[in-house]
């Protein structure tokens, strides 16, 4: 007797149910816990992936102190807004927002989002700001801040507008902190440092309307099947007389929020040239200024909104900034 193949299903039934996703802009649920005072996150537009050597400096490896070859993601971050500071109450039934202050001057791509108001008073609101932070009702503040996709070669004028938390020992601290930023722009090397470990959050690529074999890798029926091939062999039992979820079946297939942890900065720059290569990046183009390198892949397809957060499930890892030997700029177009 032969072994017995070994064909698990691709398909995870944590991520059900698999339904595209409201926004191409993923959303961001959690945030960490920490001291350190400023955002806690930064969004930036996928470019494309690349080849770089570094030095191996992960503790336990059979590589450790050689140059090894590490495949990595390019991000262009382009400098971000901060637009409005958002202050929020905890209450019985989650956080509850209790006022913002906007800041008196906005890119004016901002109002192909969003609506003009016809009378803003930031001083009056920065006054009732200051009296809800005295009063004790705030619990946490956050930023909204925008994107200049203007900035990169992103082939659209409308900014995206996201939210970031404000983390410090205090709320007094945060509120400081927030007023100094409100209209000013913040650059990626103002969050992270090199060798940083962040959580990647995007909307996958979308593959529309697949069948269980692709979707679920389910095998394929033998030849002589009567009703067809590439179908499930059974929709269950007789009882429970109905179809259960955890059946495979056809369905949206891709465009959906996923969350990669712990991936790993090697390389954050103001000048695109470093990583763009020659030809500049397929589907993209070239990086035109600031940057961040991840190692691995992410989620999603070039020109998607990518956001970047301290990682909420940070192991003992190695946060010094890596030595890279040599950055791969070779044409991506075969020329």
């Amino acid at each position: 007797m032969g072994r017995r193949k070994h064909h698990p299903r691709r398909g995870s039934l944590a991520y059900m149910p698999r339904v595209r996703a409201k926004r191409p802009v993923a959303r961001v649920r959690a945030w960490p816990a920490g001291a350190r005072l400023g955002l806690q996150g930064f969004a930036g537009y996928k470019a494309g992936m690349i080849s770089l050597f570094m030095i191996d400096d992960r503790k336990g490896s059979m590589t450790k102190g050689q140059e090894i070859c590490v495949p990595a993601t390019v991000i262009e971050a382009p400098p971000m807004v901060i637009c409005a500071v958002r202050l929020y109450q905890e209450t019985s039934k989650g956080l509850r927002s209790v006022g913002e202050v906007w800041a008196s001057e906005v890119p004016k791509d901002l109002y192909r989002r969003i609506t003009r108001p016809k009378k803003y008073d930031a001083q009056k609101a920065l006054e009732q700001a200051e009296s809800l932070i005295k009063s004790g009702k705030v619990s946490e503040i956050r930023v909204l801040a925008c994107t200049q996709p203007r900035a990169a070669s992103v082939p659209k004028k409308k900014p995206d507008l996201v939210e970031i938390r404000v983390e410090g020992s205090s709320v007094e601290e945060r509120w400081n902190y927030s007023k100094g930023i409100l209209g000013k722009q913040i650059r990626p090397a103002d969050v992270f440092k090199e060798g940083d470990f962040v959580d990647v959050l995007a909307i996958t690529k979308g593959k529309g309307f697949q069948g269980p074999v692709k979707r679920w890798g389910v095998k394929i029926l033998p030849r002589k099947s009567d009703e067809g091939r590439r179908q499930v062999g059974t929709l269950g039992p007789w009882s429970p007389p109905r179809i259960l979820w955890t059946v495979p079946a056809a369905g949206q297939m891709g465009y959906h929020q996923r969350t990669d942890f712990n991936k790993r900065i090697l390389k954050i720059g103001n000048d695109g040239k470093e990583v763009t290569p020659s030809g500049g990046f397929l589907r993209y183009g070239p990086v035109k200024g600031d940057f961040i390198v991840l190692a691995g892949s992410v989620p999603g397809p070039t020109k998607r909104l990518v956001q970047l957060r301290h990682p909420v499930r940070l192991q003992q890892m190695t946060t010094t900034a890596p030595s890279i030997t040599y950055i791969s700029t070779a044409s991506q177009q075969g020329a």
